[in-house]
């Protein structure tokens, strides 16, 4: 069976990949809402998938009935898609959205690495969330990280430190690597207080690094009334308990303590990033 299925093969410019999976590290749907906002507003068109049957175990991620117009069924299984966009400037963007597997990791990231170097992908940036002792109240943390020295000290990012069970997120950063694919990760920060709450504000935080990373600019005006809301409504139910209010005050307390160190911790902003950017991917080229 071809794991792989390719409807049409797109003439791309250097594109840089963005990928991005609901589970284990989508923590408040921000990384899989980020990726999917994006691809509308870029007008993103899919151009190939990676087949379910190989990768899930359909009693823990379910196929969904639904039905048509004309009231016939249909099996929407999960996906896994890849999309193409243009962009204004040097590169175009290639974008995985999809549901972490259960099964065959290392098959899966080879569908991956595969349409990466068929379509001559110059850097990867994977995208997510994980909950953290965070105030909703206080600017989104995005922690930028990579294994790669030369993609750290370029862009001003992290080298990891964690060690311990890891996602596809994890998987796929290994399996860049190998391909010698420059990959770094993007990964926000979500009150770990309200676990199971969409966080608008978390996916806007991503956007928002993105866009910088690509020197590019999406209307962000819905998400940015989104964000309002959800501030407001948790606030309203943090009030609402007296342990949980005091609680989100000391991480208030902490954060503005230390906005001057979690600044530092974020990715260098705007036109600074993007030119680093640039100047790292024509360096590929060049002599190492």
């Amino acid at each position: 069976m071809d794991m792989l299925d390719w409807l049409s093969r797109p003439r791309l410019r250097e594109p840089v990949m963005l990928a991005a999976f609901e589970g284990w590290t989508d923590a408040g749907s921000a990384a899989s809402g980020a990726a999917a906002y994006l691809a509308e507003r870029w007008g993103a068109h899919p151009f190939a998938n990676i087949e379910a049957e190989e990768f899930y175990d359909f009693t823990g991620v379910r196929p969904q009935v639904r039905l048509r117009d004309d009231l016939t069924r249909e099996i929407v299984w999960p996906l896994n898609r890849f999309l193409a966009a243009s962009l204004p400037g040097p590169h175009d963007v290639i974008l995985l959205i999809g549901t972490e597997p259960h099964l065959r990791w290392r098959a899966f990231c080879r569908c991956v690495t595969d349409v990466a170097t068929e379509l001559g992908v110059r850097s990867v940036f994977t995208l997510g969330a994980m909950l953290a002792d965070v105030a909703h109240t206080r600017t989104v943390p995005v922690r930028g990280s990579t294994a790669d020295p030369r993609m750290a000290d370029r862009l001003g990012l992290r080298r990891p430190q964690y060690q311990g069970p890891t996602g596809i997120v994890g998987v796929l950063q290994d399996a860049f690597a190998q391909a010698d694919i420059p990959v770094a990760s993007l990964m926000a920060q979500v009150p770990h207080y309200i676990p199971s709450t969409p966080s608008p504000k978390a996916t806007l935080a991503i956007v928002e690094r993105v866009c910088d990373l690509l020197a590019t600019h999406v209307p962000t005006t819905d998400l940015e009334i989104a964000s309002a809301a959800y501030e407001r409504q948790v606030s309203e139910v943090v009030a609402a308990d007296d342990d949980i209010a005091g609680y989100v005050l000391q991480l208030e307390g902490r954060a503005d303590e230390n906005e001057l160190s979690v600044e530092l911790d974020n990715l260098p902003s705007g036109d600074a990033l993007a030119a680093e950017l640039e100047r790292f991917l024509r360096e590929q080229d060049g002599p190492s």
